[in-house]
Parts: structure tokens; sequence; C-alpha cells
């Protein structure tokens, strides 16, 4: 189904909403921050709607609703945005790209700050079973998975990370990816961003991963400006 244009502003300012709270967004809430000249009546009605339409759900405790994996592929593929990385942040990876002199352990020091940056886990592949992983103890921290499930799906993950890494090695483009849910190979309770670098050292995988609520904008551009950083090195 085509959901109307009030449909994509309602979900767009639903789900970006999500990302910064990570809490279930209520109609009262979009009446007052989301800028939407209708009835907390309506845009409850315009979320049932959305919800009847898997966009989104919503917690048994709560009358808010949050995103769906559709939901938030929805957003990604119509919201997010090719944008540059901000200059402070250019700044702080191109000096953690000097902190080593060896190549890889250059990419190491970029990797740490890209988990840092993004408040995420980042997989690099230098070849496919050759890797390296820092950040974990970030997604950890992130309020979703307080959930076991979701807990015990990632730290299976994390045991056979060489073998996800191997599998899409060779599949990956130079592109930047977005994969989320049943689509990620790193956990169908995640997301990742990712690409391909080349440099005159090596051709490499690197991956920001975390929850579905992730900032997919500042992910991205900070994925694109690794890839950028790395090819250079």
């Amino acid at each position: 189904m085509v959901i109307n244009d009030r449909k994509k502003a309602l979900l767009e300012a639903i789900i970006t909403q999500h990302i910064k709270t990570a809490s279930p967004v209520g109609s009262n809430l979009l009446v007052g921050r989301g800028g939407f000249k209708l009835s907390p009546a309506t845009i409850r009605n315009e979320m049932v709607d959305l919800e009847k339409e898997g966009y989104l759900t919503h917690p048994h405790t709560s009358a808010g609703r949050i995103p769906t994996e559709k939901g938030y592929r929805f957003y990604i593929d119509n919201f997010v945005k090719d944008e540059d990385l901000n200059d402070k942040h250019k700044n702080q990876l191109k000096q953690m790209s000097k902190a080593e002199k060896e190549h890889l352990m250059a990419v190491k020091q970029v990797a740490k700050e890209v988990a840092t940056l993004s408040n995420g886990a980042v997989v690099v592949g230098f070849a496919p079973r050759d890797i390296y992983y820092t950040g974990l103890t970030n997604i950890f921290r992130q309020p979703e998975f307080a959930e076991l499930d979701l807990i015990y799906n990632l730290s299976e993950i994390v045991d056979h990370l060489d073998e996800a890494v191997e599998g899409i090695f060779d599949k990956i483009s130079p592109d930047i990816h977005i994969l989320l849910g049943n689509e990620n190979p790193f956990g169908k309770g995640c997301s990742t961003i990712l690409t391909k670098y080349q440099s005159d050292k090596e051709e490499g995988l690197i991956a920001i991963l975390g929850p579905m609520r992730m900032n997919y904008s500042h992910n991205r551009a900070l994925i694109k400006y690794t890839q950028e950083l790395i090819t250079n090195l």
C-alpha cells in the first residue's frame, strides 16, 4: 500500500524522535514538537493506520509507537540522505589516522574513533578471515539490549564474526550499504552500515554495527568519510 504525504511526514517524525529518545512516541508529543496542525485524535488515527500497514508497532505497556523493521527500511530509503561529515569529526578521524605509522594499526585507530563517534561497534575486514572489531560495549549499553534475546543473538554473531565477514566480503561494493533486520548478516536485531575500501595496501571492508534505532544519516556520513580516509592512508 502506498502511504500518503501526511502519513510519510508522521512516520518520519516518529522515527526521528524515537532514534533520539529510544522511547515510544505518542500523539501528544507529535502535536507539541512535530509541527503538525492536527489534533491528537487525528494523529492517533494515522498512527493506527501506519501500524496496520506494518510500519509501526507498540509495546504492551505504552500507548506510544515504535518503528518496525519495515518502518525503518522506509525511513532509510526515503529520508536518509547523502550528507557530509562535519569538520570537527573529520579532524578527529584525521588525527587518529596519523597516530600510527604502520598501515593496519592506523586503520584500527580510525576504527576505534568511528566506534566512539557512532556509539556503535565497528568491524573491519582486512581479508575474509582477517578481522578486527571494536566498540561492542557501546552496543550493549543501548536500551534495546536490555532484552536478553537480543544479547544472545548478538553474542552468537560475535562468536562467528569471521564467518559473517567471509560470507559478504566479496559481495559488498564500494557503495554505502545499509542492512537491517533479516537482511543483516551481523544479526537480525541490529542494523549495519558498511562499504568496501581500496587502498594501495589492501582491499577491505568496514562496517558500523548498532541497534536498528541508530542515527543513520550521521553514521552513513561517518562510513563514507572513513572509506575516503582509509583509501588515502
